[in-house]
């Protein structure tokens, strides 16, 4: 990734508990704000899925886009873009450490719009999205 935004949350679970909820993209719409629709289009050897097609709502922005997964059993798992209406690139990345209470979860994020953005602009959208992800992967895990 080139520039990228990134943060980190202590969550109160094992690494496998934290992954398997980030691997639950049915349940997205039920955590995520932004994430109205969701379709797993290809999954992996591992069962997990490969390719995933998300229609998303943020109020003044609605995009649909494909993204294709990476994982590294309950470590880390990347993401990057296939197709999008509004995005250039989407890549991203949970990696998971075990931490004193829990999990240590970092969330690092690149985005490129097909529109003509300040370079500040965008660093603090990817904030904004890494911390709403942040606290409800959080709130899922430990509600």
């Amino acid at each position: 990734m080139a520039e990228h935004t990134r943060s980190s949350i202590v969550i109160d679970a094992t690494p496998a508990e934290v992954m398997a909820v980030i691997a639950d993209f049915a349940a997205y719409p039920e955590w995520t704000g932004e994430v109205k629709e969701i379709d797993v289009l290809e999954t992996g050897p591992d069962g997990r899925a490969a390719k995933v097609r998300l229609l998303l709502d943020a109020g003044a922005i609605r995009d649909e886009h494909t993204l294709a997964y990476t994982w590294d059993g309950d470590r880390e798992v990347g993401w990057t873009l296939v197709s999008s209406q509004m995005l250039r690139a989407l890549d991203g990345s949970y990696a998971l450490a075990a931490a004193d209470k829990g999990t240590e979860v970092t969330y690092q994020l690149a985005v490129d719009v097909k529109i003509p953005m300040l370079g500040m602009i965008k660093r603090k959208a990817e904030k904004v999205i890494i911390d709403r992800a942040l606290a409800g992967l959080k709130k899922r895990v430990e509600g």
